[in-house]
């Protein structure tokens, strides 16, 4: 387990001084040991919602309040967290029950999103506010193109439909080429059609965020084209 501590420390550019620290913050309830992650969890979520609230408070600083928190609202969740856990592998470092890892707990996105929280806090507790926000920050900057309202809430969708009912006369369709995996850890692969040629396809963990994904790509294609 050293040697993989020592690789994810690399990855956040931290090294813990209390190691049992860092291991509590990757030990699932399902290990059963006398220790889990569930109240670093609780730590690292406050401590992140701060610090994304600082953050955006300083980045936007015409925003109102409604925008900030929306802003807000969008990275500080399981899908966020999610993302930025993914970004880590942290998957990698989590201990789990036999039974938890044979039920996919290394991909769940809620595990994953609880794990990146106690880290976080873990982090906070033993180097202060300044060295979790710089860590946490970096990681926020790396997993988002943009961070602004008009981005995390785009709807890829319906600027496909205007840029093709435009150009083309038509609107897209969308159709599921495959899914795969079991039933709590299924995925998408949606390709996007327009006049029956494939602009483009995308996997995602449902059948909408695959659409979006799709549409995405669809709409730099045809930006392209012009």
């Amino acid at each position: 387990m050293s040697k993989k501590i020592e690789l994810l420390e690399k990855t956040l550019g931290y090294e813990f001084t209390d190691k049992k620290l860092i291991i509590e913050a990757l030990t699932h309830k399902s290990y059963k040991q006398p220790y889990d992650n569930e109240r670093l969890e609780f730590l690292g979520d406050a401590v992140l919602d701060l610090i994304v609230g600082e953050y955006l408070y300083k980045k936007f600083s015409k925003s109102a309040e409604g925008k900030l928190s929306k802003i807000r609202a969008s990275l500080v969740n399981e899908t966020g967290f999610d993302k930025l856990a993914r970004s880590i592998n942290i998957g990698d470092y989590i201990l789990l029950s036999n039974a938890e890892e044979n039920n996919g707990g290394r991909e769940k996105a809620s595990l994953l999103s609880n794990a990146f929280e106690a880290v976080m806090g873990a982090i906070y507790l033993e180097a202060g506010l300044k060295v979790a926000n710089d860590i946490a920050i970096d990681l926020i900057e790396k997993n988002h193109k943009e961070i602004s309202l008009d981005y995390l809430f785009r709807d890829y969708k319906t600027t496909l439909q205007e840029l093709t009912q435009a150009r083309f006369g038509v609107t897209p369709e969308y159709k599921v080429i495959a899914s795969r995996g079991p039933d709590h850890l299924k995925e998408f692969e949606v390709a996007v059609f327009i006049e029956d040629k494939e602009y483009a396809r995308a996997v995602g963990k449902s059948k909408k965020i695959a659409q979006q994904e799709s549409a995405e790509l669809a709409v730099e294609l045809l930006k392209q084209e012009k």
